[in-house]
């Protein structure tokens, strides 16, 4: 079979040349990450190139390859003075994970994996007349079997080259590299290991060796210089020495020199050797590049189109106490953002990976790595979900997800990054490597993409669903606690919790007393600090709702706390943001009880308990130490059904009829129909549900039918309508005298209208007959 092969998108002979690229830093802070981290980077593109471009101060790599791309050209180029933290995905420098690549005399400083192969990079990969100086960690590959790799006249000064099985290391590795050379190479260390099935060649080599793969001439230089250009020259049988550009060793290694020589060679000895940045520094003068426009026009001559504004959903509010845009009952599914786990081998990134929000891979960008924003919500549109819950990562890297309580060795931490909202202080180690936080300032780029994706929940139509704290760091396993940006030995503002920590049993944590002290004077001032940042990061979003804590089931007072807290800054900025409150049954109550607190809460979460099937009402206390699923593991409480689901939003809807009432707890997202006829808002209604149906029913509240039959519950208002949910064959309704009436009906798997529809006339004990058996929705409209 004979297919045609087309890659739609894919670019092709384009190169980046005669540059230099700086990334902007903070000079106060070593360590900042606060700035660009990916010079350039090449993804879907075919016969590239760069060349002579310097490269300054980058956080992640001067050049990153990635696999989508082949047959592309480093070369002259130079990286200098990176600013980041010493850890995992920073400073791989010149770094493939393409096909066919070239890298040629290049010149690295202090870089950590300066010249670099990933997640089995296909090759062939060639690294010639490469030099890393000062180096702070190993070159090779830094991830699984890659093959085809030549590293030829390449020096590593002070680290290791690395062909080996690197077990657990770089996200369980393995084998990093098979089938490849090395030739004419220097390195404080040089590891060739034969593979099972698979062999590694080290020829020339300089160094001290480790390994069982095979050694030939070590400690000895060997002719021709480059087996990369040896080669290229006999493949197209001519001299290719002025494309190659070696840096030739101009003076002789004799031991017993004559007295003419030695002379020569002292006087040599004056002068420092010429080095690969040296070399490169002189590309200009061997190979110039050609900057005449040859008579093309700059963008400024083109000129271009400003971007029209996109359109924007009418504002979210809370309107008759219900959720709406413009006058709509927002509905759909409810998505909780990823916080832990993941990562970022093909694999698990097509299979597994779910979008969100401040996940964080260095220079990759798709759902499971950086995901882009606007395609997370071309996503929730598609798949029917309207609100996307979001608290911030349970720890910040994949090494923790072994949940080990250990304080790493360093900071070669894994990817995906779940970023977290505190900046790194670049002071002192944390126990993942890592610097220390600074509980005072705040990490920008997790800020400004959450900000960017309210601004587009704004334009389509969602919901995020902020949760400001997330309790699972302070209770349960030791490990939820080991990296948390709070714990005294992670930051540099003295919390104050203990140190080292009291782990129950050496294993489990019991930290949420203490994190719920909001007394104690340098936590309660940062806390303060926290969650002003919360409100004003999103000041001027509409589809934003502010809640307290994902799996909140902590004391009264803090609860008090928070939403005094929230009262204050809503009076200082004269506005009133969407506030949730979501805790336990006895904590909701207390707030609701007292009007001072209960005017700053806008909409109800149930969500930490409710009714069981049986109705026996299951609502353990706040502020026991205990998560929501160790109480469930207590109580082993039964599901809820319908009628239930409905009694408990109905209760605080008829209590609170201004505010929203919503329903997270178990089953919430097969039994929206019953939040919904109850007066909830957000429930998880089928995606092609009637939107005229939904303006409707914001203008209605529950009410009781006539002798309050059994299997059937509504929404009226006397002057629109009613909405009717009924088990039965038919529905009556006292209806205004000499009214008119169109009644149609919706089918609840789909919430769309079934064909056909009547004329009522009004009066008492109307009969409606349900034109199904089994359930269905009448939507009687006033005329």
């Amino acid at each position: 079979m004979i297919a045609k092969y087309e890659w739609p998108g894919r670019i092709n002979h384009d190169g980046i040349e005669n540059l230099s690229l700086q990334s902007t830093y903070d000079i106060t802070n070593p360590k900042d990450e606060a700035h660009r981290w990916m010079a350039i980077t090449m993804e879907d593109v075919s016969d590239a190139w760069v060349r002579q471009v310097i490269f300054e101060h980058f956080a992640g790599s001067a050049v990153f390859i990635e696999e989508t791309a082949n047959r592309v050209t480093v070369e002259d180029c130079k990286s200098l003075s990176p600013v980041s933290e010493i850890g995992g995905q920073r400073r791989n420098t010149f770094w493939t994970t393409g096909g066919q690549t070239l890298f040629q005399r290049l010149y690295s400083i202090n870089g950590i994996h300066d010249f670099a192969t990933g997640y089995c990079t296909p090759g062939p990969t060639a690294f010639v007349q490469c030099s890393a100086w000062q180096s702070l960690g190993y070159s090779g590959g830094i991830d699984s079997w890659s093959s085809g790799v030549l590293f030829d006249v390449a020096n590593i000064d002070g680290e290791p080259l690395s062909y080996m099985n690197k077990g657990q290391d770089e996200q369980g590795a393995g084998w990093n590299i098979a089938n490849s050379v090395l030739w004419n190479c220097s390195a404080a260390h040089v590891d060739c290991y034969q593979p099972p099935t698979a062999q590694n060649w080290a020829f020339g080599t300089w160094a001290q060796f480790g390994g069982d793969g095979y050694w030939y001439a070590s400690n000895e230089i060997l002719s021709p210089r480059s087996l990369y250009y040896a080669q290229l020259s006999d493949r197209l049988n001519k001299d290719v020495s002025r494309q190659a550009a070696i840096l030739r060793i101009e003076t002789e290694p004799s031991s017993s020199p004559t007295v003419a020589e030695a002379a020569v060679l002292m006087a040599a000895a004056r002068k420092p050797a010429t080095t690969i940045g040296d070399w490169v520094d002189e590309a200009p003068k061997r190979n110039a590049v050609n900057i005449t426009s040859s008579g093309a026009k700059t963008i400024d001559e083109i000129g271009y189109k400003q971007p029209a504004l996109p359109a924007r959903f009418p504002k979210m509010s809370i309107t008759n106490g219900w959720i709406v845009r413009g006058n709509t009952v927002l509905e759909g599914k409810h998505f909780e953002a990823p916080w832990w786990n993941g990562n970022v081998k093909p694999d698990y990134i097509k299979t597994l990976a779910k979008p969100d929000v401040t996940r964080w891979v260095p220079g990759r960008t798709g759902t499971g790595l950086t995901d882009n924003l606007d395609d997370v919500a071309a996503w929730m549109q598609k798949d029917n979900i309207v609100v996307l819950e979001h608290n911030y990562g349970l720890w910040y890297e994949r090494r923790r997800d072994d949940h080990e309580r250990i304080r790493r060795m360093d900071g070669d931490v894994w990817p995906p990054f779940y970023e977290l909202p505190f900046a790194r202080s670049g002071k002192e180690l944390a126990w993942d490597g890592l610097s220390k936080y600074d509980l005072t300032k705040y990490n920008v780029w997790y800020w400004s993409r959450l900000k960017q994706f309210a601004n587009i929940a704004d334009e389509k139509g969602l919901v995020l669903f902020h949760n400001n704290f997330f309790q699972h760091n302070i209770i349960e396993a030791g490990a939820h606690y080991a990296d948390f940006p709070w714990r005294t030995a992670n930051n540099i503002n003295n919390t104050g919790f203990p140190e080292p920590v009291n782990y129950a049993g050496d294993k489990r944590q019991f930290m949420a007393e203490q994190f719920y002290d909001e007394t104690e004077p340098t936590r309660r001032k940062l806390l303060i600090a926290y969650i002003d940042k919360c409100m004003d990061n999103f000041a001027d979003n509409t589809g934003v709702i502010q809640s307290i804590s994902a799996e909140f089931t902590g004391p009264l007072h803090f609860m008090q706390f928070w939403v005094e807290t929230i009262k204050q800054w809503e009076l200082t900025h004269k506005k009133k943001e969407i506030i949730c409150l979501g805790a336990t049954k006895d904590v909701q109550d207390a707030i609701l009880a007292d009007p001072a607190k209960a005017s700053v809460i806008d909409a109800i979460d149930i969500r930490y308990w409710y009714y069981e099937g049986n109705g026996k009402l299951y609502a353990p206390n706040g502020g026991q130490s205990l998560a929501p699923r160790q109480e469930e593991r207590i109580y082993k409480p039964k599901a809820p059904n319908f009628e239930n689901v409905y009694r408990a939003v109905h209760d605080y809807k008829v209590k609170f009829p201004s505010k929203a009432v919503l329903y997270s707890a178990d089953a919430y997202d097969h039994l929206g129909w019953a939040v919904f006829i109850a007066g909830g808002s957000l429930p998880a209604l089928p995606a092609t549900t009637d939107k005229q149906f939904l303006t409707d029913a914001s203008a209605m509240l529950p009410v009781i039918l006539p002798g309050d039959p059994k299997d059937q519950w509504a929404l009226g208002n006397s002057a629109k309508g009613y909405i009717v949910y009924t088990n039965l064959n038919d529905v009556k309704l006292d209806l205004a005298a000499n009214a008119g009436y169109q009644a149609k009906w919706i089918d609840p798997k789909t919430g769309e209208v079934l064909a056909g529809e009547e004329q009522v006339k009004g009066g008492n004990n109307v009969d409606i007959k349900n034109p199904k058996s089994g359930e269905a929705i009448l939507w009687l409209m006033r005329k």
